[in-house]
C-alpha cells in the first residue's frame, strides 16, 4: 500500500479513536478568536505541548489526568498575562473529554495563521477529532522539514520550491530542491487565511523527487524564479541555481529551465561563480522607459535584467544599481564619485551591489555619508538602523506603493525580526520601517510575499519565512515546527504599519516653492524635503496645499480625529501636532515663515515665544529625511 494511503488511514484511525480521553486546550487571539499556532504550553515538571495550526492541545499525560496542572503559555510576538509572582500561564483541572480556552494578546502586528510544510501541522486537531483545512493534515510526501520556499504562477497553478528537506526516514533527505504546486484561491484553492494544499512532486518510495538534479558534490539551492512567454505565447519557467559547499559559498552557478515532461530542472546556462553581479532572491517584473525587466531582490531591487530569454542566458547582461566602480568586489569595494567628489548612483554592468553591513562599515568609517546611501532601513519609531538580510519586494495595490517584507540581521534576534517598508518606486527611497514579527532567540529568515495571495485589493497581504533555530545560538528547537515554513497575514490599514512617504519641494528659492508626495513629478528632486504620513491616525493633524495667488503656494493646518469629513481637495499630507506628547525621535518640528514675498516652510530653524513676520513658527511635526540614529 503506497505510504500516502498509509498516512491517510492512519489519520482516519486517530480521527475515530477517543478524543474523550484528551483534555483539549485551544489558544485564541485575543483579538481575533482565531486559534494560534506556534504557543508552547509547559507543565512545571517541563512536559512541553506546542498548539497546532488550528490552536489546539490534545492533551493526556499518564499522571497528570485528573490533577491540577499549571501550563506556562509562552509565543514568540504573543503574551500571556503574569500572575503576582511574574509567571505567564494558568492552572487547569485536566480532566479527560474536558477542555478550556486561553485568550494571548498578540504583540505582533502581523497575525501568525498556520504551519505550510512539514509533519503534525494539525495534529492536535485530528487527534480531538476536529476538522482541518488541508487533504494532508499530518504528514506530506513524508516530508517533516523544509528550508526557504519560492513560487511563482505557472501554467495557472502556483508552483512551489524548496532547498534543503528532512524526512521521517533518516536525519538526511532531499538537498537537490523539492516541488510542488497547489491552486490558486481563485480557481478551486483555499483560501490563503485557511491553508494551502500542496501537492508534491514524488519519487516512487513517496518522497519528494529531486527537482534539480544537477551533478557535482553539494547541495542545490535555487532562487530567482520567474515565468516567462515565448513568441508564441508558450509560458517557461527559469530559476538561478547555485551548487553550494560546506561553509555555504558557491562552487558554480547557472540559470534553470523547467522541463514540463519531465517534471524537473534543467541547466541551460553555466555562470561564473565569481561574478560581481548573480541574480537570485524573490524577482518580480517593472518596466523602465519602455524596457520590460526582472528586478531581484538582494535585499533591495538592485539587480535586474531584459526580461527576455537571451537576456537571461549570459549573466554579463545583468547590471546592478549600485555606487560601487565596475570590476570591484563586494568584499573590497571601491566607491564610485566624478570630479566633484559626487557619488555616482547607477545601473552598471560588472560592478557589485553595496550589501547592508559593507554598506555600514563604510558609513562608520567615513568613507561614505550617511545621506549618501540610498538603501537604508531605520525603525519610524525609535531611528534605529535596521540592516536588511534576506526580501521580498512587490507592488500592493491597495497602498498604490512598493511593498517590502524584510529579514533583520544582527537585530533583537540574529535572523528573527521581520519589517514592513514601503517605496514609491522599486529604486526608493527605502528609509523608514516598522516592525511586524519577533522572535525570541529563533531565526525567521527568507521571507517571501505571496501577491497571487492579497485580499481585499491587497489590503490584507501574506507572508511566510522559515522558522529555524539555525544560526539563533538556541539548541532548544521547537518539536515539529522547527525548520518549516509558517505562514503570516498583515492588515495595511492597521494605523500601526502607516508609515511616513517623502515629501518633495519643487520651485525656485524665492518662496514660491510647492510640495509633492510623488516623484512622477519631472521636477521634483532627487531627495526629499521630509516625510509624512499619506493618510491619517489617530491624533494627527491634516495639511492641505492652498494656492492663493497664481505663483505662490501655501500649506493650512488642520486638527484631525478619526471620522472627520474632511473638505476638498484632500489633504496634501498628514503630521503630527508640535504638543503631542513624547514626539518619536524620527521627527522634527516644520517652521512657517511669513514674509511679504510669500510663504515658506522648512524643517530648519527655531521655534519662537510669539509669531513674528520674520521668525520661523512651529506649524507641525514631521519625519526627518535622513535618520540619525539614537
Amino acid at each position: 500500500m503506497p505510504r500516502v494511503l498509509i498516512a491517510l488511514l492512519l489519520t482516519a484511525l486517530a480521527a475515530n479513536a477517543a478524543p474523550s480521553e484528551y483534555f483539549t486546550i485551544e489558544v485564541v487571539d485575543d483579538d481575533t478568536g482565531r486559534g494560534v499556532p506556534l504557543v508552547e504550553l509547559r507543565t512545571t515538571c517541563n512536559a512541553r505541548c506546542p498548539t497546532d495550526s488550528n490552536g489546539l492541545v490534545a492533551f493526556n499525560e499518564p499522571g497528570l489526568m485528573g490533577q491540577e496542572v499549571f501550563f506556562q503559555v509562552a509565543s514568540h510576538g504573543y503574551e500571556y498575562p503574569a500572575d503576582g509572582f511574574g509567571y505567564r500561564g494558568k492552572r487547569l483541572k485536566v480532566e479527560p473529554g474536558g477542555s478550556a480556552t486561553l485568550r494571548i494578546k498578540r504583540l505582533n502586528l502581523a497575525e501568525r495563521l498556520y504551519r505550510v510544510t512539514g509533519a503534525g501541522i494539525y495534529r492536535d486537531s485530528i487527534l480531538l477529532g476536529r476538522d482541518a483545512p488541508t487533504a494532508q493534515p499530518v504528514l506530506n510526501a513524508l516530508v517533516v522539514g523544509q528550508d526557504s520556499v519560492v513560487n511563482t504562477v505557472y501554467h495557472d497553478r502556483i508552483y512551489w520550491f524548496w532547498g534543503d528537506t528532512s524526512w521521517t526516514a533518516y536525519p538526511l533527505g532531499n538537498f537537490q530542491v523539492t516541488g510542488a504546486t497547489s491552486q490558486l484561491p481563485t480557481a478551486g484553492g483555499l483560501s490563503p487565511s485557511a491553508g494551502v494544499n500542496l501537492a508534491y512532486f514524488t519519487r516512487d518510495s513517496g518522497f519528494t523527487k529531486e527537482m534539480a538534479p544537477i551533478p557535482g558534490p553539494g547541495p542545490t539551492w535555487i532562487d530567482g524564479l520567474v515565468t516567462l512567454k515565448d513568441a508564441d505565447g508558450t509560458e517557461h519557467l527559469y530559476a538561478a541555481y547555485a551548487k553550494v559547499r560546506q561553509d555555504m559559498s558557491a562552487s558554480n552557478r547557472g540559470l534553470l529551465e523547467y522541463n514540463d515532461a519531465e517534471q524537473i530542472f534543467k541547466p541551460i546556462a553555466e555562470w561564473n561563480a565569481d561574478n560581481p553581479i548573480i541574480p537570485g532572491g524573490h524577482p518580480f517584473r517593472y518596466t523602465d522607459a519602455g524596457v520590460e525587466y526582472f528586478y531581484y531582490c538582494r535585499p533591495f531591487p538592485i539587480i535586474r535584467v531584459r526580461a527576455t530569454r537571451d537576456q537571461m542566458l549570459d549573466v554579463a547582461n545583468y547590471e546592478c544599481f549600485t555606487c560601487l566602480k565596475p570590476g570591484c568586489t563586494a568584499d573590497e569595494p571601491q566607491l564610485d564619485r566624478d570630479d566633484a567628489g559626487t557619488m555616482l548612483w547607477a545601473w552598471k554592468h560588472n560592478a557589485p551591489p553595496l550589501l547592508p553591513p559593507k554598506q555600514e562599515e563604510l558609513i562608520k568609517s567615513g568613507a561614505m555619508q550617511p545621506d549618501e546611501a540610498r538603501f537604508r532601513l531605520f525603525d519610524v519609531a525609535s531611528g534605529k538602523p535596521v540592516m536588511a538580510h534576506g526580501a521580498s519586494v512587490y507592488w500592493n495595490e491597495y497602498r498604490q506603493r512598493w511593498i517590502m517584507i524584510a529579514c533583520e540581521i544582527f537585530g533583537t534576534s540574529m535572523l528573527g525580526e521581520i519589517w514592513l517598508a514601503e517605496a514609491e518606486t522599486p529604486l526608493g527611497p527605502w528609509h523608514y520601517a516598522v516592525k511586524i514579527v519577533t522572535h525570541d532567540r529563533y531565526s525567521f529568515y527568507n521571507p517571501k510575499q505571496h501577491p497571487m495571495f492579497d485580499e481585499d485589493n491587497g489590503r490584507l497581504i501574506y507572508f511566510e519565512g522559515t522558522y529555524t533555530a539555525t544560526f539563533s545560538g538556541n539548541d532548544d528547537h521547537t518539536p515539529w515546527y522547527d525548520y518549516n515554513q509558517i505562514m503570516y497575514r498583515l492588515d495595511l490599514s492597521d494605523p500601526r504599519v502607516a508609515l511616513p512617504v517623502p515629501v518633495y519641494v519643487v520651485g525656485n528659492t524665492q518662496m514660491r516653492c510647492r510640495f509633492t508626495t510623488h516623484r512622477d513629478d519631472s521636477s521634483a528632486p532627487d531627495t526629499p524635503a521630509f516625510f509624512a504620513l499619506d493618510r491619517p491616525i489617530p491624533g494627527c493633524i491634516a495639511v492641505y496645499q492652498r494656492q492663493p495667488e497664481a505663483d505662490r503656494y501655501a500649506l493650512d493646518f488642520v486638527p484631525f480625529s478619526p471620522g472627520d469629513k474632511l473638505e476638498q481637495p484632500s489633504p496634501l499630507f498628514y503630521a503630527l501636532p508640535t504638543d503631542v506628547e513624547d514626539p518619536p525621535p524620527t521627527t522634527t518640528p516644520l517652521y512657517g515663515r511669513m514674509r511679504s514675498t510669500g510663504r515658506s516652510y522648512s524643517i530648519i530653524g527655531r521655534s519662537p515665544h510669539a509669531e513674528s513676520a520674520d521668525i520661523p513658527i512651529e506649524r507641525c511635526r514631521v519625519w526627518k529625511p535622513v535618520a540619525t540614529p539614537p
